[in-house]
């Protein structure tokens, strides 16, 4: 098989010289494009297509990385982003990520690869530094988070998300207005520099606002954000504390498991426990009882995300910080405590 090393040996010149030539770079002369064109088709050399998409890729793309591929949250999110991109004259380049994979050297990876021009994070580490902005190298936009742990500066990058510590807050005190004492959290981790730490602290100060202790016996941690994790972990928490009322989990795919954890101790809900979440994700809505949550403007999200972008591409704005309100999305899953 032949291949762009046989076409530069054949014509004593570099690799790099045979792919400018083919695609006929400027710094290249005539003569030597003439002379590498001529040696390819003699040699039946057919370029290999990721080296054509290097070249030929537009400089009107905008990349995004999607961290935990798996996570349904994220579904009408890239679906709005991709409207967006197509509406303001740009592709979207899709790259998914597994929950532990760091975005920052995705996204770089995806940004050399593609030649981008900017990049849209879509879950991720609420912790970055200078050098993780260098290492990307194009504007980019952190969607559904920010940068609430990390020391970068503000005009360094943007964000759209919503306050997490206040929805958590909220999500708290309407159980706490029910008559709720003995509410659990289910989370990640209650100290990941990331969307479980801001939501503990929302529950955490909702607890101290009306006078009521923080039970460590009552924090969940799972470790990730598997239901296989939140279910374990409410299996585990009814076994040692029966006398929990409420469970507020940071994120519906976890509530939807603790709902199943409950169901299988023998608790009824919301008669015997109640259960409230974060996030509005579609499957929440088909639980029975249907999911009380405080659902996010997903599509919302995507599409400030782009404009946000799109506005700093175009020289229109520099770093943009915009926080979206949730919603309370009443369901069947909070009642009054027994």
């Amino acid at each position: 098989m032949t291949t762009i090393k046989t076409v530069a040996e054949y014509c004593g010149v570099s690799v790099s010289t045979v792919s400018r030539a083919l695609n006929d770079h400027p710094d290249v002369s005539n003569e030597a494009k003439a002379k590498v064109k001529a040696a390819a088709k003699k040699l039946h050399y057919v370029p290999n297509s990721s080296a054509r998409d290097l070249v030929r890729t537009k400089s009107d793309s905008i990349g995004v990385v999607v961290r935990g591929a798996d996570n349904t949250f994220f579904v009408p999110i890239v679906g709005a982003i991709g409207e967006s991109c197509e509406r303001a004259g740009y592709d979207m380049v899709l790259r998914q990520a597994s929950a532990r994979a760091d975005e920052i050297k995705e996204g770089a990876e995806l940004v050399n690869s593609k030649r981008l021009k900017g990049l849209v994070l879509l879950g991720g580490r609420y912790d970055y530094a200078r050098e993780d902005a260098v290492s990307i190298g194009v504007p980019f936009v952190c969607c559904s988070f920010t940068n609430q742990f990390g020391n970068l500066e503000k005009d360094a990058y943007s964000s759209v998300s919503i306050d997490d510590r206040a929805s958590a807050y909220e999500a708290t005190k309407s159980l706490i207005a029910k008559g709720h004492q003995k509410i659990a959290v289910l989370l990640d981790s209650a100290h990941d520099h990331s969307i479980s730490e801001l939501r503990y602290m929302g529950y955490c100060q909702a607890l101290e606002d009306s006078g009521l202790p923080v039970d460590q016996e009552l924090v969940c941690e799972t470790v990730d954000f598997t239901m296989e994790a939140a279910y374990e972990a409410t299996a585990e928490l009814l076994s040692r504390r029966p006398d929990v009322t409420a469970v507020f989990a940071v994120a519906d795919s976890m509530a939807i498991a603790a709902m199943k954890a409950l169901y299988e101790f023998g608790r009824k809900v919301p008669e015997d426990c109640s259960v409230i979440a974060i996030d509005g994700i579609e499957s929440s809505l088909y639980t029975t009882p249907t999911l009380t949550t405080l659902s996010q403007p997903q599509e919302t999200l995507g599409e400030e995300a782009v404009r946000i972008l799109v506005d700093v591409l175009e020289g229109r704005a520099q770093g943009s910080h915009i926080r979206l309100n949730t919603t309370l999305r009443p369901g069947g899953t909070v009642g009054m405590a027994r």
